[in-house]
């Protein structure tokens, strides 16, 4: 099924989840056939600085996500950082996420993949799509077979990102690949202390994987991306979501009754 993985970049608080969520559940009642899954991280522990916001740490986050899960009857995901956080995020969430930096980390692979949920791996900036096969038969080596690899582009100088899609075809020959529109118009470190963004790219970048063939694609999204506490220049403002998602989807329609 095709899987739209969506929320704001951390859990800023109870109140900014809810209001995403709600938006992801009109839309999963819009579009039975897509799914529909909220996305945060309870630590974002690769901050620019010191001084950065890394969100209200596992305790606090899991109880959230568990909140947005049951009322708002979500799928939901978040990323670990360590190997330890792997079975006590298991108990709450569907998609346990490894984040880019960490995706050659075998010891969080492993404790990721051993915990029976699904694994989401994103690519690593520095890394071939090719690659990324290493990481499958880490996965599948421990009984995982449910696997997203997620393309979210490939460092290009520096603070810059680009995404070559021609990694797509060849990821997905591996596993099932989630296109990450908010991530690839990321510029790493592009504001000094904090990183910049080009959120008005995420929407043609995503009509182009979807026409190269993707499983799935990936936003962060805010009610307010100017008071963002992580990510806020390449969020997608949360009332602008539901219709990019609808173009999106028209948009895969037309490929797939074309045969394009």
């Amino acid at each position: 099924m095709f899987t739209i993985i969506a929320g704001p970049c951390v859990i800023e608080s109870r109140e900014v989840c809810f209001e995403v969520a709600e938006v992801l559940r009109k839309l999963q009642d819009e579009f039975s056939d897509i799914r529909f899954v909220f996305k945060s991280s309870f630590d974002k522990a690769n901050r620019s600085s010191i001084n950065s916001f890394r969100g209200h740490g596992l305790e606090f986050g899991l109880k959230v996500l568990k909140e947005v899960k049951d009322k708002f009857n979500l799928p939901v995901l978040t990323d670990i950082h360590e190997s330890y956080q792997a079975k006590e995020v298991a108990e709450v969430v569907d998609i346990i996420q490894i984040p880019a930096f960490l995706c050659r980390q075998t010891d969080l692979i492993i404790a990721a993949g051993q915990t029976g949920r699904e694994v989401n791996v994103k690519k690593g900036q520095f890394l071939a799509p090719w690659d990324t096969k290493n990481i499958v038969d880490k996965l599948k080596a421990v009984g995982c077979d449910k696997v997203y690899l997620t393309e979210r582009g490939t460092t290009f100088g520096y603070n810059n990102l680009v995404v070559d899609f021609r990694g797509l075809p060849i990821m997905r020959q591996y596993a099932p690949v989630i296109y990450d529109a908010t991530h690839s118009i990321q510029i790493p470190g592009g504001l000094g202390t904090a990183s910049s963004g080009q959120r008005e790219f995420a929407y043609p970048l995503s009509k182009a994987a979807i026409s190269v063939g993707v499983d799935g694609l990936f936003f962060e999204t805010h009610p307010d991306p100017s008071k963002a506490l992580s990510d806020g220049p390449n969020q997608i403002p949360l009332k602008e979501f539901p219709d990019i998602i609808r173009k999106l989807l028209k948009l895969r329609e037309f490929v797939i009754e074309n045969n394009i």
